[in-house]
């Protein structure tokens, strides 16, 4: 697929439009995605102490990650908390099997 042909989508990050090329299918989640990372943007921005787009973009960025890496770790806590109820659930269901 040539570049010309492939699908694209517009999103718009603080103010400013973005051609990015994204199939059909995910459309709906950039789009997603792109508000989210735009209410970050102008949440720094609003602060007013980052100047320049660039520098916002990189702090919402990690911002973001920093977000992500935190619901990843609660999730595999929960995780291993579940395989700790389900072992010990095991454990009482066969000490309750007549033998």
């Amino acid at each position: 697929m040539t570049d010309e042909s492939r699908p694209t989508t517009e999103i718009t990050l603080l103010g400013r439009g973005y051609v990015i090329a994204c199939p059909p299918e995910e459309q709906e989640q950039l789009n997603r995605s792109a508000r989210y990372l735009d209410r970050a943007m102008h949440g720094i921005h609003a602060r007013g102490k980052v100047l320049g787009a660039e520098k916002i973009a990189i702090m919402a960025a990690l911002n973001i990650t920093h977000e992500l890496l935190q619901a990843l770790d609660e999730r595999k806590d929960s995780e291993a908390a579940l395989a700790r109820l389900g072992e010990r659930l095991e454990r009482a269901l066969t000490d309750l099997t007549p033998r």
